[in-house]
């Protein structure tokens, strides 16, 4: 797999959470319409840490990050920061030959600067150095100082002269990129750094205006280099973040009366939908970068109904509702089905009373409906979901009870806390869900396990329709050698008996029985079904040698081997993408065409 090693510590930032001023409407509009210092830069990339966990221990909290920082107040990142931050940045060692010894021949104090944090073992880092050289050089950048900092010793990276030892065979590629030495870590332990990469905006005085938690797109660095010459004051002050445009170019639907209107002032065809899925803030987040969605808004439904209208210090106690999100969503552009499978991906559906960090009935996962037309649809949904896993699904299925608005401070949380606490990757908004336990192509029968493993059985799907019979992730990994973030992925912690098979082709590729919990947050299995199934290929990307793993009769990229596996087991670990694989229940297997593989399958 190509994060190692890997880095499982956590941590998010709770300074600045609570912002109350916010206008709702404009916040919801410019946080649907993609917010360069917004959630989406702060969530988007495919890095080891989504958006973090808050430990009771951190929060000072007794249920969930709730609480604790809805009581934390605003501080100002100005406090955070001592003043010299640009004198230490110009004091540390550069290391690329021909840019000076220190920060100090690369920062111009006249200028803002960006600062990238990354490291030696993050894929992602390394795979967008050159376009971070490629911006230094870039005349639009003329009015930033773009520098890099690495910190040896922390967090997982090499010691300082191992990583100086191993960037010197590396820096020849990177002729006019800075890279700073911070082997005391003092800079990332004062912003809070736990994530790669991570980026920090600087004003000309060295003051902190956000640390955005993952990549910065080109979009979003471009309108960084346009704003330059504000200084990022207006940013800092302002209620809202600039606006950019969308891949949808998603347009603020107008309402009146309860009645969405479009761009051309037509009514939309909504219809409603509440979902509950543990903390509604990045639930609320999610669902308003989904493409169809109108409109979602945080609020606590089906709990005690002697107590209307509670307050959230009353849920927290016990009333008995759930944190909610009401969806209206464009019933022309996108069907419930659909909306369903963008909620199953965020949720662990076997979990009761907690999803993430968070723990607490009002936790509980729910789809609460309105009209009885949806009631067979969710029935159906939860029924296919059902077949994915070997525990009960705990999500509630009811008509909605009740359901009240939360309070302000609540709605739009991520859009007035770019680095508030989340459970969810957002960026899954981006990805259209997988149709549960769908066969691609029709297999021939085989009754034994020499057949059900000939290659010619999978060989007749379609290359050239995959992009619309791939989820994006399940492309990106299959067919560009992606890797999806460590832990994101629910194969991970399934161990159902079944089998796995290649989402490409439908080929068979591992055994439940081979498979085991390796820690390193992608499914791990000791063996493939049959030598034969696999392809073994050196993989020297990132300036790493290893042996890449792909499927024999599609290609497909599947993920890695190591020889740090179980000894008692072979000492093999087949480090592999779970969206590069389908898993079919046992129980499913015969109707599926892979009834002569049962008997493999051990308990």
């Amino acid at each position: 797999m190509d994060y190692l090693p890997f880095n499982k510590s956590k941590k998010t930032d709770v300074n600045g959470l609570v912002n109350q001023t916010s206008d709702k409407q404009r916040l919801k509009r410019r946080i649907k319409n993609f917010s360069v210092f917004g959630f989406t830069s702060v969530l988007s990339a495919t890095v080891l840490l989504a958006c973090g966990q808050m430990s009771n221990a951190e929060s000072g909290a007794s249920g969930s990050g709730h609480e604790s920082v809805k009581n934390a107040g605003i501080t100002n990142s100005r406090d955070m920061l001592p003043s010299d931050i640009v004198t230490q940045l110009q004091s540390l060692p550069q290391l690329t030959q021909g840019l000076g010894e220190t920060g100090q021949a690369v920062i111009d104090t006249d200028k803002p600067t960006l600062v990238k944090f990354w490291a030696s073992w993050c894929p992602l880092c390394l795979g967008t150095l050159e376009e971070t050289e490629a911006w230094r050089t870039d005349p639009k950048f003329s009015g930033l100082n773009v520098i890099t900092v690495a910190s040896p010793g922390q967090l997982n990276e090499k010691d300082k002269d191992a990583f100086v030892e191993w960037y010197a065979g590396v820096q020849a590629d990177y002729p006019q990129l800075p890279v700073l030495i911070d082997d005391s870590g003092a800079i990332i332990q004062q912003l809070g750094v736990q994530v790669y990469p991570s980026w920090a905006i600087l004003d000309k005085r060295g003051n902190l205006v956000r640390l955005i938690k993952g990549n910065l797109t080109s979009q979003q660095a471009y309108a960084l280099a346009n704003n330059a010459d504000n200084d990022f004051a207006e940013l800092k002050n302002s209620k809202s973040a600039p606006e950019a445009t969308t891949q949808n170019n998603i347009q603020s639907p107008k309402q009146e009366n309860g009645v969405y209107y479009n761009a051309q002032g037509k009514p939309i065809n909504t219809r409603t939908i509440y979902l509950a899925g543990g903390c509604f803030w990045g639930l609320e987040a999610y669902m308003e970068r989904v493409d169809g969605v109108v409109d979602a808004v945080s609020g606590y439904a089906n709990g005690n109904p002697n107590k209307p209208n509670p307050s959230y210090e009353q849920v927290i106690r016990g009333s008995g509702h759930a944190e909610t999100v009401k969806v209206t969503y464009d019933a022309d552009k996108i069907d419930l089905p659909t909306l369903l499978g963008y909620y199953f991906q965020v949720i662990d559906p076997t979990s009761v009373n907690k999803q993430g960090n968070d723990r607490g009935i009002q936790y509980r996962t729910g789809i609460y409906y309105t009209s009885e037309e949806d009631k067979p649809i969710v029935e159906n949904a939860l029924q296919q979901l059902q077949h994915k896993f070997s525990a009960p699904i705990a999500i509630e299925d009811k008509p909605l009870d009740n359901f009240y608005l939360a309070e302000e401070y609540h709605q739009d949380y991520l859009a007035k806390n770019p680095n508030g606490y989340c459970h969810i990757d957002l960026s899954l908004a981006d990805d259209k869900p997988a149709i549960s336990g769908q066969q691609k192509v029709a297999l021939t029968p085989a009754t034994t396990v020499e057949q059900a493993l000939a290659p010619s059985r999978y060989a007749n799907f379609d290359k050239n329709a995959l992009q619309n019979t791939l989820t994006k992730e399940q492309y990106h990994i299959t067919q560009n050698a992606g890797t999806e973030r460590a832990f994101s992925h629910e194969y991970d912690h399934l161990f159902a008996p079944g089998i796995y098979v290649d989402v490409v082709s439908g080929e068979p590729l591992f055994l439940s029985t081979d498979k085991y919990d390796s820690g390193c947050g992608w499914p791990s299995f000791t063996k493939p079904i049959a030598p034969q199934v696999i392809t073994e290929h050196n993989d020297t990307t990132f300036n790493m040698v290893r042996t890449e793993v792909r499927s024999r009769v599609a290609d497909s990229h599947l993920g890695h081997v190591f020889p740090d596996g179980p000894r008692d087991r072979g000492g093999l670990r087949y480090c592999i993408n779970g969206g590069a694989l389908q898993f079919i229940p046992v129980n499913l297997m015969p109707q599926s065409g892979y009834g002569a593989l049962v008997d493999l399958v051990k308990e």
